[in-house]
């Protein structure tokens, strides 16, 4: 009776320390001909491949991981190629050969240049997105909120998520720490009720200073070299910067381009004068020069009707107490000026990181209003708008006190297409909405 009672006692020990999916699957990115799947494993896993094939057949092909396992934390990415365009596909997770409960469907983009007007589509936007932890979180409220928002989010019709920084909070015990930070954004993303959302759509993502390193964290952050391995591990988004510095890199979708930021690789500390002896101070800046001149020649390669720059810090807010690009001066300008010098129509700025979301409006004589669409927060704690913002005579659209997230909606004919933005809450239900058509973000002649 003894050693029955000892092996009931051990056998939930044993069936843990199984090889096993932790997280996952994610997609990781959506082509034409191929896809990327991410998951992530424990470290006793030995192989891992994928087996798919197209919806509501039987024969299946196999995508094998050819990559390093067997560290603390194994977070991989598998290309299947050779897919067909506009074909949905089922595939399953297997790992040492064996079959595991971890499946997904996608399907590939639509070859539709030269043969048919751009498809309408949505995708999904949102930022911050704290999860408690008692033991490591700072005493009194807790910070996190209702993070059943991502089931109404898993939900959603649309073709992919967009990440806008804050996708997890790092702690005190992780600052500086590469196993926190490897830990903080491993623990995170293997909760349950992230994982239907993590395979219903395609993921992208920028990071900002909470999934960079402390608050307010910049360039001088000691860390910061494990830290984007991190976030490259798991937002394997198709490039990340150049020349082994920052996130940078840009995603295309039918009919639009999305530029994605990196503001806190060679971001200034926030304390640097923004202006000595009464004249801006080019020394302090966000983007840094690398990435700007990126930014410049990717705008001007850009033929989409809309060019979203998706930015962490706001980037038209000029009241803003917190966080924005207003501080940083010579260089936003430098690229407000460059936008009115080659008329480059269509852009709109997107960003998160102010636990609330609004539309800012920047008027420019003799050309397109810009704006800025910020989305936040998704679980972390909401404000009211209080001080300068309370009336902020920038702000078109605003929405205080509340966890929502973005949906963007592209449709309409060719020459007259729209974006609107719906702001939803926890269940899904919409709480306010703004719209723009490509006709009012051109150029006058």
């Amino acid at each position: 009776m003894k050693h029955f009672v000892l092996s009931l006692l051990f056998f939930p020990l044993i069936a843990y320390a199984q090889p096993r999916v932790i997280s996952g699957p994610m997609l990781a990115g959506v082509e034409l001909r191929d896809v990327r799947v991410w998951t992530e494993v424990s470290s006793d896993v030995k192989s891992v491949s994928i087996r798919y094939g197209k919806s509501g057949t039987e024969q299946k092909s196999e995508a094998l991981y050819y990559g390093a396992l067997g560290k603390p934390f194994n977070p991989i990415t598998v290309t299947v190629g050779g897919l067909e365009p506009n074909t949905a596909y089922d595939y399953t997770i297997y790992i040492n050969g064996k079959k595991t409960d971890r499946t997904g469907s996608f399907t590939t983009k639509e070859l539709w240049q030269w043969r048919k007007p751009a498809p309408d589509f949505s995708f999904l936007a949102g930022s911050c997105s704290y999860f408690n932890e008692a033991s490591y979180d700072r005493p009194g409220r807790a910070y996190g909120q209702d993070s059943s928002i991502f089931i109404p989010m898993a939900k959603e019709k649309s073709e992919f998520m967009l990440w806008l920084g804050d996708a997890w909070y790092t702690r005190e015990v992780d600052y500086f720490s590469e196993w926190g930070l490897w830990n903080r954004a491993s623990r995170d993303r293997s909760l349950g009720v992230l994982q239907p959302l993590w395979k219903a759509m395609p993921h992208y993502g920028i990071w900002d200073d909470h999934d960079f390193g402390p608050n307010n964290s910049g360039k001088s952050y000691e860390l910061k070299e494990t830290s984007r391995q991190v976030f490259n591990a798991y937002f394997p988004n198709k490039s990340c910067g150049e020349n082994g510095q920052g996130i940078y890199t840009k995603i295309q979708h039918n009919d639009a381009d999305f530029f994605l930021t990196d503001d806190r690789w060679w971001r200034s500390d926030d304390r640097t004068r923004d202006s000595i002896n009464g004249a801006p101070n080019p020394d302090k800046r966000m983007l840094g020069p690398q990435q700007m001149e990126w930014l410049k020649d990717a705008l001007l390669a850009s033929n989409a009707v809309f060019k979203f720059i998706v930015m962490g810090s706001q980037a038209l807010n000029d009241v803003s107490p917190y966080d924005k690009w207003t501080d940083f001066p010579v260089e936003r300008q430098e690229l407000l000026d460059f936008i009115r010098f080659y008329k480059i129509n269509g852009v709109v700025f997107m960003s998160g990181d102010r636990h609330h979301s609004e539309v800012i409006k920047m008027t420019r004589a003799g050309t397109y209003p810009l704006y800025d669409v910020t989305v936040s927060p998704l679980t972390s704690g909401t404000h009211v708008f209080d001080g300068p913002e309370k009336n902020n005579p920038l702000r078109v659209f605003g929405l205080d006190q509340r966890n929502n997230y973005g949906r963007f909606t592209i449709a309409g004919p060719k020459g007259s297409r729209k974006l609107t933005v719906d702001f939803l809450g926890t269940k899904g239900e919409k709480l306010g909405s703004w719209e723009v058509s490509e006709t009012d973000l051109k150029t006058p002649r």
